[in-house]
C-alpha cells in the first residue's frame, strides 16, 4: 500500500523528527553518543511512536481496514528505522570519507518484509554488509538494535555479507524463506540489489519442488500442533489452520515457483481467477483486522482468539446481535467462513502447482484426459470408472472427462461423492474447482430430485467413510447448497466452553463417531453402544437423526424442537417413510434427554426410571437414543466423553430396559431387597451369625434397592472392620480406571454438614466431584460414596491421592484443621470464564421423586461452587440423599435430592422461596454465616 507523504506525515513526520534530533547535538555542542543526548533521543522517539500507534489504532476503528492498518504500522516502522539509522550515521558514528567497506543495507525480512506489521509483531531485520568489513558496521547495527529494544520492540536480526546470506539460504529453509520476502528499507541500495539478484540465480533457480515440499510439510506440522481442524472455537489467527500463516505459505510457494512480486500477479499467471484473487485479498484483510484489533486490545502479541476477547473484538468490528445469534457468534461465523475460504485457496494453488508438474502441456485439462484415453498414452494412470459415464480415476484421484458434465446432469455433483465413497477415491483438484464453479446448478429442482437424494443418502449412511465425504461436500459448498438448512449452520460457532467446534463440524464429526462405533473401531469407551448398533432394525434413521440433531442451532427457539420440525420437512425429501421420519424427529427432539437424566438424576430412584421409560416407550428407541447420545457427546470435543459418563448412560439403559420389556413386574421391591440381602449374606458367611443378622437391619430399604452387589459387599466389610476397631470414622478408596473416576467411601456420624465438609476437602486438594450417593444407617451413621474425577494414570498414585483427601476430611471432622472460606464469585472468575454470562437458576421440583425434593441449580461454574452450595444447604437444615454434578463448559448444573430433617419433602411455599434465594446467592458467592456453627463443632468433637 502506498501512502502519500502528507498521509504518512500525519502518522509519523520523519523530517520533523530529524530536525528535533539534530538540534539536540547542535544546541549541546556534543555528539550523539553522549548519554544525555541518547536519553533525549529515546524520549523524543518514544513519544513519536506512541502518538503514531494511537493514531493508527483510531484509524483502524474508523475505517476497519486490516491491511491498511498493517501497512501503516510497517511504513511508520520503516520511517523510524531510517531516522535512527541517519542519526547514527551523521551524529554518532560519522565518517567523513567512507570506504567501500563502510557501507550497509538495512532490509526487512519475514512478515515485515511483506510490508505488513501487527502492533505486537516482531521486527525482523537483515543488515547486509560488504565482504570486507570495519568496526563501523558493527557499531551502527548495535546502535540501531539497542535503540529499537529500548523503544520496546522485539527485534529479530541477522548481520551478514552477501556470500553468507547465499550459503545459509541454501542450507536452511527458514533463512531461505526470510530472504524470499526481503525488502529494502535504507542504506546502500546496490548491496541489497546484489543480494536479491544472486538469491534468484543461485538459490531459487531449479529448486521450487524442494521448497514447495518443505513449506507444505512445515504447514502440516504446524496444523498438527495447533489442532488439525480449522473450526476450533478458540482459533489461533496466525498459526492455526485457515489463518494468516496459511495465506503467507501460499504466497511464499507462489512467489518462489512463479517468480512473482505481488499477489495480483497470480491472476496474470492464470493461477487464480479474478474472483479467487478477490477472496484472497478479502480474507487477508479480514484476518489482519482481527489480528491488529487483538494486539491493540490485549497490549501484547496475542494470536489466540480466546473466549475472553472474542466479544470485544466483535464489538470493535461492528457486529450486532440478531435473533438466535449473539454479536460474538456472528463475528466468529464470519471468521470460520474466511478460514474455509483460505482452505479453498490452498487447494486451488496446489491444483495449479500439480498442473505445472505435467510434462506434456497437451495433457493438461479435460481435453488432455480424453486424448490420453484415446491414444492409450498414460492409460495405466487414467481409467474410466465402471458404471459412471464421464468419470475417470487418475492416480487414485477422481476426475471427469468434460467440464460440461454437471450442466448435462446436475445429479452428477452428488454422484461425485458417492463414487469417491464407494471406491475410496480422493478428488482431483481440478474436479474440486469445477464443483465450486458449478454450485449454481444446485437449485430446488435438484434438491427435490429423487436420484440426487438417493445419492446423498448413500453417502450419509455409508458403511465406509461418511465423515470424509461429507466434509468434502461441505468444503466444496455442496452440502450447504443441497441442504440449505445445513448451510445456515456452516461456520456457526456457539459461544460457550463446552463445544470445541463449529456446528457444521460437530455434525460431520458425530457421523464419523457413529461410523466408528458401527465398525467397532472406537475402543472400549462405550462397549454397550458398539454391541447395540449391530442389533438395530433400521440404522438409516440413526444416521439421518445424527446429521440433523443440531440443524436448528442459531434460531430463537429451542433447537431440539426446531430440529424435529426441520426433520419432518427434509426426511420425506431424502426418501424416508412416514414412520422413519417420525422416529428421526423424535430422536432429534429428545437427543439431550438421556444425557441430562443420566448426569443429573438419581438413577436409583424408581421414579426417574419410570419417567424416562414413559418418554422412550420402546426398546428400539432406547437403543437408538443411547447410541446417538454417546456419539453426540464424543463429537463435542476431545476428552468430553469419559468412562464415568459412559457408566451413567449404561446404568440408565440397563435400569430402563426391563420396564420397556415388562421385566419390572417380575420382582417387587420387597423381593428385590430380600434377594440382595440373601446374596450378601452368602458372601458374608465368614461373619458370626449375629453380626450378619444385625447388619441386614442396619440399612433402610432405599439403600438395598440402589446399591450394586460389589459395593454392598465393600460397604459391609468397611463397617464391620470399623465396628471391630471401635472407631467412628472409616474410609475406603477404590480407583476405577475404566470409568475415569476414583470412588471415596466415607463412614462418619451423620450430620447435615458432612457433605459440605467433604466438598470443602475436595476443593482444597483440587479434586473434582462428579457424583455423590448419600446413605444413612439406622444407627445414625452416614455412608457417603463420593466419585471424583481421575487425574493420575496409575491406580496406586490415584489411591495415594485419595488418601490425602480422606486425611483432610478426617482432620476437618475432628476439628484439627480449617477448611477454606467460601470463594466469592468475583475473586473466583479468572481468565476465559470472565467472558461468559450464565443466568443463575434454582429449580425446586417435588414431582421427580416419590421420596425427595429435587433441587436443580444451574449457573456459571467457578472454583469452590459445590462447597458453597453444600454449606448453604446445610444451613437450611436439609438432608442430602444424593448429589449429581454436571459441568458443560462454563455452565454447571448441580442436582441435589433433599428432604427436611424429618425425612419429608419440602412442601411449604415460603420455605421453598427461602431455599431458592439462599442457593441463588450461593452461586453468586454470597454465603450467609452458618448460625449453627457451635452445633457443628459439637458434632466434630463427637466424631473424634
Amino acid at each position: 500500500m502506498k501512502l502519500s507523504q502528507d498521509e504518512l506525515n500525519a502518522f509519523f513526520d520523519a523530517d520533523d523528527l530529524r530536525k528535533q534530533l539534530t538540534a539536540l547535538t547542535v544546541n549541546s555542542d556534543g555528539d550523539g553518543s553522549d548519554f544525555q543526548i541518547r536519553a533525549s533521543v529515546l524520549g523524543i522517539l518514544k513519544s513519536a511512536v506512541k502518538k503514531s500507534r494511537d493514531l493508527i489504532e483510531a484509524k483502524l476503528n474508523e475505517d476497519g481496514g486490516g491491511l491498511l492498518c498493517a501497512s501503516r504500522l510497517s511504513l511508520v516502522q520503516d520511517e523510524l528505522i531510517r531516522v535512527i539509522y541517519d542519526f547514527a550515521l551523521y551524529h554518532v558514528y560519522r565518517i567523513k570519507n567512507p570506504s567501500a567497506a563502510e557501507r550497509m543495507a538495512v532490509s526487512a525480512v519475514g512478515g515485515y518484509g511483506r510490508g505488513t506489521l501487527a502492533p505486537g509483531s516482531d521486527i525482523d531485520l537483515l543488515f547486509i554488509l560488504p565482504y570486507k568489513q570495519t568496526p563501523w558496521g558493527e557499531q551502527v547495527v548495535e546502535y540501531i538494535l539497542y535503540m529499537l529494544w529500548d523503544l520496546g520492540f522485539k527485534v529479530g536480526h541477522a548481520t551478514r555479507n552477501i556470500d553468507e546470506c547465499i550459503r545459509l539460504a541454501k542450507a536452511d529453509m527458514t533463512i531461505r524463506t526470510a530472504i524470499l520476502e526481503a525488502r529494502f528499507i535504507w542504506g546502500d541500495q546496490p548491496l541489497f540489489d546484489e543480494l536479491i539478484s544472486r538469491y534468484g540465480s543461485e538459490v531459487v533457480e531449479g529448486t521450487s519442488s524442494e521448497f514447495i515440499a518443505a513449506k507444505l510439510k512445515e504447514r502440516d506440522e504446524r496444523h498438527q500442533r495447533q489442532g488439525a481442524s480449522r473450526y476450533l472455537v478458540e482459533p489461533n489467527i496466525k498459526e492455526g489452520k485457515g489463518g494468516l500463516r496459511d495465506l503467507n505459505t501460499l504466497f511464499w510457494i507462489a512467489k518462489y515457483h512463479y517468480r512473482v512480486a505481488r499477489q495480483s500477479d497470480l491472476v496474470k499467471k492464470g493461477v487464480l481467477t479474478r474472483s479467487e484473487y478477490a477472496r484472497f485479498k478479502k480474507s487477508d484483510d479480514f484476518l489482519w483486522a482481527v489480528r491488529c484489533h487483538l494486539h491493540f486490545l490485549t497490549g501484547r502479541p496475542e494470536e489466540r482468539l480466546s473466549f475472553d476477547v472474542q466479544r470485544e473484538i466483535a464489538i470493535r468490528l461492528g457486529y450486532t446481535q440478531h435473533p438466535g445469534m449473539k454479536d460474538v457468534e456472528r463475528f466468529m461465523k464470519h471468521y470460520f467462513l474466511v478460514a474455509k475460504d483460505v482452505g479453498d485457496l490452498t487447494r486451488i494453488i496446489c491444483a495449479a502447482l500439480e498442473e505445472e508438474h505435467v510434462k506434456d502441456p497437451r495433457d493438461r485439462g479435460f481435453s488432455g484426459i480424453m486424448r490420453r484415453l484415446r491414444t492409450g498414452r498414460g492409460a495405466a494412470n487414467i481409467q474410466p470408472v465402471k458404471g459412471a459415464t464421464g468419470f475417470v480415476v487418475e492416480n487414485n484421484r477422481l476426475n471427469v472427462t468434460s467440464d460440461q458434465i454437471f450442466e448435462n446432469d446436475p445429479a452428477n455433483i452428488l454422484r461425485v461423492f458417492q463414487i469417491a465413497d464407494k471406491h475410496d477415491y480422493r478428488l482431483h483438484p481440478r474436479l474440486t474447482r469445477l464443483i465450486r464453479h458449478s454450485l449454481k446448478l444446485i437449485d430446488p429442482a435438484l434438491r427435490n430430485d429423487p436420484e440426487a437424494n438417493r445419492l446423498f443418502l448413500s453417502v450419509l449412511t455409508s458403511r465406509n467413510s461418511p465423515e470424509t465425504n461429507l466434509r468434502k461436500m461441505n468444503e466444496t459448498g455442496v452440502l450447504g447448497r443441497f441442504v440449505p438448512e445445513f448451510g445456515k449452520v456452516v461456520a456457526m460457532m456457539q459461544f460457550n466452553m463446552y463445544h470445541h467446534y463449529t456446528v457444521d463440524e460437530h455434525l460431520i464429526r458425530s457421523i464419523g463417531v457413529l461410523a466408528e462405533i458401527e465398525r467397532g473401531d472406537s475402543g472400549d469407551d462405550h462397549p454397550l453402544a458398539t454391541d447395540l448398533i449391530l442389533t438395530l432394525q433400521n440404522r438409516k434413521v440413526l444416521f439421518v437423526a445424527m446429521f440433523l440433531h443440531d440443524i436448528a442451532k442459531g434460531r430463537p427457539e429451542d433447537h431440539s424442537i426446531g430440529g424435529a420440525r426441520v426433520a419432518r420437512k427434509l426426511c420425506p425429501r431424502f426418501g424416508l417413510t412416514d414412520a422413519e421420519t417420525e422416529t428421526v424427529a423424535w430422536l432429534i427432539e429428545k437427543h439431550l434427554e438421556m444425557s441430562t437424566i443420566a448426569q443429573s438424576r438419581d438413577l436409583s430412584d424408581p421414579k426417574t426410571i419410570t419417567d424416562f421409560a414413559h418418554i422412550v416407550q420402546s426398546l428400539e428407541r432406547l437403543k437408538l437414543l443411547l447410541i446417538l447420545t454417546v456419539a453426540d457427546i464424543r463429537a463435542v470435543g476431545p476428552g468430553v466423553f469419559n468412562g464415568w459418563k459412559g457408566q451413567l448412560l449404561r446404568t440408565l439403559y440397563y435400569a430402563t430396559e426391563p420396564q420397556l420389556t415388562g421385566g419390572h413386574t417380575k420382582l417387587s421391591h420387597q423381593r428385590t431387597i430380600a434377594l440382595a440381602k440373601e446374596d450378601l449374606g452368602g458372601k458374608l458367611a465368614h461373619w458370626p451369625e449375629k453380626a450378619r443378622s444385625d447388619y441386614m437391619n442396619r440399612h433402610y430399604p432405599a439403600y438395598w434397592l440402589r446399591t450394586e452387589p460389589d459395593r454392598l459387599l465393600a460397604h459391609a466389610e468397611l463397617l464391620h472392620q470399623n465396628d471391630q476397631e471401635g472407631g467412628r470414622l472409616s474410609f475406603q478408596i477404590t480407583p476405577r480406571a475404566f470409568e475415569g473416576v476414583t470412588e471415596l467411601t466415607i463412614m462418619a456420624p451423620d450430620h447435615p454438614r458432612l457433605l459440605s465438609t467433604i466438598a470443602g476437602a475436595c476443593y482444597s486438594t483440587g479434586a473434582n466431584i462428579v457424583d455423590a450417593q448419600i446413605d444413612t444407617t439406622t444407627d445414625g451413621f452416614a455412608l457417603d460414596t463420593i466419585f471424583i474425577g481421575r487425574e493420575l494414570p496409575d491406580d496406586e498414585d490415584e489411591r495415594r491421592r485419595g488418601e490425602r483427601i480422606t486425611t483432610l476430611i478426617e482432620e476437618a471432622l475432628r476439628g484439627d484443621t480449617t477448611l477454606p472460606e467460601p470463594v466469592s464469585k468475583k475473586n473466583a472468575m479468572k481468565g476465559r470464564m470472565k467472558a461468559f454470562k450464565v443466568a443463575t437458576d434454582v429449580l425446586l421440583n417435588n414431582a421427580l421423586s416419590e421420596d425427595y425434593t429435587v433441587l436443580e441449580i444451574s449457573g456459571l461454574d467457578r472454583p469452590g461452587l459445590l462447597y458453597d452450595l453444600t454449606r448453604s444447604i446445610a444451613t437450611l437444615n436439609l438432608n442430602i440423599g444424593s448429589a449429581h454434578i454436571s459441568t458443560f463448559g462454563e455452565k454447571v448444573v448441580d442436582v441435589f435430592y433433599v428432604t427436611d430433617l424429618t425425612g419429608q419433602k419440602i412442601a411449604n411455599i415460603g420455605r421453598q422461596d427461602i431455599i431458592r434465594e439462599r442457593l441463588a446467592n450461593a452461586v453468586d458467592g454470597q454465603i450467609e454465616l452458618d448460625p449453627a456453627a457451635p452445633v457443628a463443632r459439637k458434632i466434630q468433637r463427637q466424631a473424634s
